[in-house]
């Protein structure tokens, strides 16, 4: 979440650029009284300078993970743009609360896509609370962006037109069906454990091999989340997974079920039911994506547009932290 925040800033300072001089001379009011850990105040909200150290380093290291070097005249340029990309990320935000809104439905289900990228519920409910007022605010600017979406119109030619101009961008990668049963082990854990953990792993593979159904087993007795599925792990691409686990899951043909993996999470059979292929996908197989993509352009372009104006208008004050 906080990497898609960076990336609506970046948004900001990317499509509002043509406005920042205009901003800056016309819209902008000199600092009066400085409030302790705040940058700017955008009319009347404040934003501080903890998210904007947050947003220099990442900025930075956008830069330096890109091989380009970060020079002293760079730097200040990157403070300077990133304190306007904060600016307007603001008011975008202002102006994204007169005309949507947000419901705690749309954010239990933003809530529950993350969870995914914790390695417990209990890393996850740490970390939650803290982060509701940023998935609120992302959400908030998401829908307003949909809203001159939903309003932009795309022809089936410019649809045609951008197909046929990124056909590399609709290669769709080798693909397996797979099924998964695994039982955990503590990383620190005895080896008794371990070898228990093994044995168990290893009986419910003879039974498969022995004709027991895969699934059944897969409910009874894997503790990996997928275990209510009867294991069904639907299709996966490379990278998605453990790299031991991926190697061996590639390499199964349909059909096949996997000797014993370990990982440093537990020890894993598999079993691919269908391989696919990389192949490249039809017009249309993904006219109806491509249309969506156009749209979403079209209406950022116009929301862009029309925050330029915003921009202009806004009062705003600027705090600029003083170079470390």
């Amino acid at each position: 979440m906080h990497t898609g925040k960076v990336l609506l800033v970046a948004l900001c300072i990317l499509s509002l650029a043509g406005s920042a001089v205009a901003a800056d001379t016309a819209a902008s009011i000199p600092p009066t009284e400085k409030t302790p850990n705040v940058v700017a105040v955008v009319n009347g909200a404040e934003v501080t300078l903890d998210d904007f150290n947050k947003q220099l380093y990442q900025a930075q290291r956008m830069v330096l993970d890109g091989g380009r070097l970060l020079t002293a005249s760079h730097l200040a340029r990157l403070r300077s743009d990133v304190l306007e990309g904060l600016v307007k990320y603001e008011l975008l935000y202002l102006e994204s609360k007169k005309t949507v809104k947000v419901t705690d439905a749309d954010i239990a289900a933003e809530f529950d896509k993350m969870k995914g990228q914790f390695r417990s519920e209990t890393d996850f409910q740490k970390v939650s609370l803290s982060l509701r007022p940023e998935v609120e605010r992302t959400l908030s600017i998401r829908k307003y962006f949909d809203t001159y979406a939903s309003k932009a119109e795309v022809t089936d030619e410019e649809i045609r037109s951008y197909y046929d101009a990124n056909r590399n961008g609709f290669l769709e990668p080798e693909q397996v069906k797979a099924s998964h049963i695994m039982v955990k082990v503590n990383p620190q854990g005895n080896e008794e454990k371990k070898t228990e953990a093994k044995k168990k792993i290893e009986d419910i593979r003879k039974k498969v091999l022995a004709g027991e159904d895969f699934a059944s087993l897969a409910r009874t007795s894997s503790e990996d989340i997928t275990a209510s599925r009867g294991g069904d792990m639907g299709y996966i691409r490379r990278g998605q997974l453990l790299k031991p686990v991926e190697d061996v899951l590639f390499a199964l043909k349909a059909g096949e079920v996997s000797e014993v993996v370990e990982t440093w999470i537990g020890y894993h059979l598999l079993k691919v039911a269908e391989h696919k292929p990389e192949t490249t996908l039809s017009f249309e197989d993904v006219k109806d994506r491509v249309r969506t993509v156009l749209q979403q352009k079209k209406g950022q372009e116009e929301a862009s547009a029309y925050m330029t104006g915003v921009r202009e208008k806004a009062v705003v004050q600027t705090f600029p932290p003083p170079e470390e």
